[in-house]
């Protein structure tokens, strides 16, 4: 066969091994599909990605004012109008404090990373109720706090709220919004008033992988701790410690640096985003704020109980390497075809091709069940001693097979370091390449491809 021609063929069977590549990717993405009905099983039944926001005060008022109105015939006429409506006011200081508790729910193969927060917020007000004027008479009626609550399903026993140091009962929803929440009224008050309160809520919320505040105070100091390693924060950068033993967070922000209020005025959404994707649920995108239509989502900053070796993220980073391994592969059958003129098949081409793309399935699938690194390896040598037994009769020699075993068990350990260090992988990458476009070049740096090109190559033991 021409060594044009055998190019173009090495060439097209590398692409047909696409085709397996790309129904393993596919298989991926159902995998991850199948987790992703997995963790909002949990959420049905456990607690969802949760926001906590608040307190706000709530005061509301019917406003009746007396105007003069212009009639047809030229004459005024005195109208009253009257309306209702509400002031809202955030707290002049915030305090959150609180744990997150890590545990694990298991549904079918998958595990579903979930906490229980058990924390206060300690919230002061100072507010002065608008007095009337000369043409606006108003009826305050009884304020109340409110919080969000972003699923309230995850509440463990009922919230314990002191206001001044005396506990009020807390009743359902926002008390003037249709959304999660609770809230409690207070004691009337009239307009002129200046309000004066501290606030302490204590409560115990349980969620799914990811825990978000809203700062709402004008002056906001937010902790949170965790003895899960792994965390990943959103929105503004805490100062934090992280180690083997967990992790410690703290945020100080104040209003001017955020627009949580703006937008809470605003009637921004709690419902956090599920947008994390099937792929890894865990969290990259999970920190986000859904927006429902008409309704932007509120500016808060969140922690993310995430899985550092996420076996479906990792599977699909390892099948982008693929299509090199393949042609690393068959750029190595072809040297040997024409330095030591030893004809290949395209049908054994073909079989090795398949043989590496399995590699991938066999990864997927045993890290469904076993820790990623172990599913790596146990899939890497089942492959690579496969392929070896195989070329030992292909490339008529033990040493030869077990060289080219050498070679791939090098590509699969590289590839390994490439999804460990994903913030290397570019530069582990180009070297790689590097490397073996240096040594097909020294290979190959004697070889007459005019002479080649005019010839085919003849069997050689």
């Amino acid at each position: 066969m021409r060594l044009g021609l055998k190019m173009l063929l090495i060439a097209g069977l590398t692409l047909v091994i696409l085709v397996p590549l790309m129904m393993i990717r596919g298989v991926i993405a159902e995998r991850q599909q199948y987790r992703h009905q997995a963790v909002q099983d949990v959420v049905a039944n456990y607690g969802g990605r949760q926001v906590f926001a608040g307190p706000v005060l709530v005061v509301p008022y019917t406003e009746t004012v007396a105007e003069d109105v212009e009639q047809p015939d030229g004459t005024l006429r005195r109208v009253t109008r009257r309306s209702s409506s509400q002031w809202t006011f955030f707290p002049q200081t915030l305090a959150v404090d609180g744990d997150l508790q890590p545990d694990t729910r298991r549904r079918g193969l998958h595990q579903v990373r979930v906490y229980q927060w058990n924390g206060t917020a300690t919230a002061h007000f100072d507010v002065r109720i608008p007095a009337d004027d000369a043409t606006t008479r108003r009826v305050v009626g009884r304020p109340w706090l409110s919080y969000g609550i972003a699923d309230v399903g995850g509440l463990r026993g009922s919230p314990k709220l002191l206001v001044d140091g005396s506990q009020v009962p807390v009743e359902q929803g926002l008390g003037h919004a249709d959304a999660p929440g609770v809230h409690a009224r207070l004691a009337a008050v009239a307009a002129g008033d200046r309000l004066r309160l501290d606030t302490r809520m204590e409560l115990r919320l349980r969620g799914t992988e990811t825990f978000a505040i809203t700062p709402l105070g004008d002056a906001n100091d937010l902790h949170l701790r965790s003895r899960w390693p792994h965390p990943k924060f959103e929105g503004k950068s805490p100062q934090h410690d992280v180690d083997a033993a967990g992790f410690r967070a703290h945020w100080q922000i104040a209003a001017v640096a955020t627009n949580a209020q703006r937008l809470y005025l605003q009637g921004a959404s709690l419902r956090h985003s599920s947008a994390n994707t099937a792929a890894h649920p865990s969290a990259e995108a999970a920190a986000r704020i859904a927006q429902v239509p008409g309704s932007p989502g509120l500016d808060v900053v969140s922690v993310s109980l995430i899985d550092p070796v996420n076996p479906y993220l990792q599977a699909e980073r390892a099948t982008k390497y693929g299509l090199l391994f393949v042609a690393l592969t068959f750029v190595g059958f072809f040297m040997f075809e024409l330095v030591r003129q030893l004809p290949v098949h395209p049908i054994q081409y073909l079989l090795v091709g398949a043989a590496i793309a399995i590699f991938f399935l066999l990864l997927l699938a045993l890290s469904e069940h076993i820790a990623f690194g172990w599913s790596y390896l146990a899939a890497a040598v089942a492959c690579i001693g496969l392929i070896g037994f195989y070329l030992s009769a292909v490339l008529r020699s033990v040493s030869r097979g077990a060289g080219f075993a050498a070679m791939l068990a090098t590509l699969y350990a590289v590839l390994y370091g490439l999804l460990l260090s994903e913030d290397n992988a570019l530069v582990l990458g180009a070297g790689l390449l590097f490397a073996i476009l240096a040594a097909v070049m020294v290979v190959t740096r004697k070889v007459d491809w005019y002479r080649q090109t005019a010839a085919s190559p003849k069997p050689r033991a």
